[in-house]
């Protein structure tokens, strides 16, 4: 059964919440095994943060338009950013690049702003018609340097094979050697590369929605973003049927979340 952006955008929502608590704790210093509240930013239970609330701003725009406009885009990332648009109480975490592009009106180009402050909101993509260069500047909003932009390239054309049923292994391509990886080698810092190699690797090492969200989440450092994108992959992979319900009761701004959906 093909994946949907229904399955993409609640598998990202409910991971980014079980990641939020434990956001900068490093790996091994804590243990999640399912939805708490409170922690790092201090939010109850079930709620989800810029990584989710920028997907839906993307999302939004595509539903309000039908095509991909990064300019549009843009002014909603805006909308996000002032006025606590896309979110169930309020923005409370936004990255250093993301802030700063957004106050200066474009994206970040030096190669040390290659955090995954873009590589988090993308994956809902994958759903539209956007062609490579559309999904780049997107990025380019924010995260504007070609190892930014060339991930999120990457990122979709996966999520874009795993929505076809395209066997995991074989979506992810030269990434399914990331398999064989070992745990201690498997980075979950800020760096988009090594947030993108983490996610799929908590994916293909994993046989389930909560295997793969809970390895996410514990492999520590930026838990929200590691475990956002491999969500959404997951989401796409297993279901909305594939999250636990207990998690899925628990998630704050459905309603937010349906009113983007397109």
């Amino acid at each position: 059964m093909a994946g949907t952006l229904r399955d993409c955008i609640y598998g990202q929502a409910v991971a980014d919440a079980l990641g939020v608590p434990y956001e900068f704790r490093p790996r091994g210093t804590f243990r999640c095994t399912g939805m708490m509240g409170h922690g790092s930013h201090n939010q109850p239970a079930g709620t989800w943060s810029d990584d989710t609330s920028m997907a839906l701003a993307i999302c939004d725009s595509y539903r309000e338009l039908g095509r991909v406009d990064a300019e549009d885009i843009r002014t909603r990332f805006f909308r996000w950013y002032l006025e606590g648009a896309y979110t169930v109480d309020g923005l409370f975490d936004i990255g250093g690049a993301t802030a700063r592009a957004l106050d200066q009106g474009f994206g970040c180009v030096d190669e040390w702003d290659n955090g995954n402050g873009s590589l988090m909101r993308t994956v809902p993509l994958a759903f539209t018609d956007a062609r490579d260069e559309d999904i780049e500047a997107v990025s380019a909003i924010t995260h504007a340097h070609r190892t930014s932009t060339k991930a999120c390239v990457e990122l979709i054309a996966i999520a874009r094979r795993l929505a076809a049923g395209v066997p995991m292994r074989e979506a992810t391509g030269p990434y399914a050697a990331l398999a064989e990886r070992p745990v201690h080698e498997v980075r979950s810092g800020g760096f988009v590369r090594d947030t993108l190699e983490a996610a799929l690797w908590c994916l293909l090492t994993t046989n389930s929605y909560r295997d793969c969200t809970l390895a996410a989440v514990n492999l520590g450092d930026d838990t929200d973003t590691t475990a956002a994108v491999a969500g959404a992959l997951a989401g796409i992979v297993y279901g909305i049927e594939g999250i636990p319900a207990e998690w899925l009761g628990t998630l704050r701004g459905k309603n937010v979340i349906e009113s983007c959906l397109f």
